[in-house]
């Protein structure tokens, strides 16, 4: 048979001793296994391969990406799907201060905010974070059944009152009516903050919160699936406590907003 399928023998026998030949990458596997799960599914090969090396192991990425593949751990494809809350030439619009300069070497002197959907069985719940654009860190948040301007306004008050004296962030948005209507502007003027705004139809103006809520749908809301607007907020609250404290992120340095933080005051 083997003649007749053209295999040489040492090939036939060798394939057959590995079925009987022990892993050699058992505990590895065990370990991506264990990072991938405490990471909520939401880590790919790059994020569990800094991870392992952060636990001392020795391994490329190549093995990573293969030995995830054969054990089928995959995370989310993140898909667009955007609340787009232009209405119109309403207010005055601000000029794209930010003009997609995204990094900054302190923290709170470039916020992002914007808002986005979800369906929680029946009803709509509206999320409007503030991420300071230093260490990405969500710096407040207000959700609620709608987009108004008192909801975007009180997060953004909660986040002016944890800045220092003389601490004045640029904060940056897209063209919504919630941001050029005079109570937000008025709360930006009154603390002495410098607006921004993306330009019209161009999301990559706010990429960095795009790619935000991508990370949150799909690592949290794709998967938790919460059924109540309880379980939402509940949901909401962890996601966030887990980004901001543990959740590992490139651009960082595969460190966590709070670990960044914590490296910047370290090194200072």
């Amino acid at each position: 048979m083997l003649h007749l399928a053209k295999i040489p023998r040492s090939t036939f026998y060798d394939h057959r001793n590995r079925l009987t030949r022990p892993d050699r990458h058992a505990e590895l596997k065990e370990a991506i296994r264990q990072v991938f799960t405490q990471a909520r599914s939401a880590y790919g090969h790059r994020r569990v391969l800094a991870m392992l090396l952060r636990q001392g192991w020795t391994v490329s990425k190549k093995t990573v990406l293969k030995l995830m593949r054969g054990l089928g751990l995959q995370s989310p494809v993140r898909r667009r799907r955007r609340y787009n809350s232009f209405r119109g030439e309403v207010g005055k619009a601000a000029e794209n201060v930010l003009n997609r300069q995204f990094e900054t070497a302190v923290k709170h002197t470039k916020w992002a905010t914007d808002i986005t959907e979800f369906t929680v069985g029946t009803s709509k719940v509206y999320v409007s974070p503030v991420l300071d654009l230093h260490d990405n860190r969500i710096v407040s948040v207000m959700a609620g059944p709608s987009p108004s301007v008192k909801m975007v306004t009180d997060g953004l008050r909660i986040a002016i009152s944890g800045l220092a004296p003389n601490e004045q962030p640029l904060v940056h948005s897209d063209q919504g009516f919630q941001y050029r209507h005079p109570l937000w502007q008025d709360t930006l003027r009154e603390a002495g903050l410098t607006q921004s705004m993306s330009r019209k139809g161009t999301c990559l103006d706010n990429a960095t919160m795009e790619g935000f809520f991508s990370h949150l749908k799909e690592e949290w809301f794709r998967i938790q699936q919460p059924r109540t607007i309880e379980q939402f907020h509940a949901g909401l609250t962890e996601y966030l406590r887990w980004w901001n404290s543990t959740r590992i992120q490139r651009r960082l340095g595969y460190l966590s907003p709070d670990e960044y933080l914590a490296h910047n005051l370290a090194t200072a």
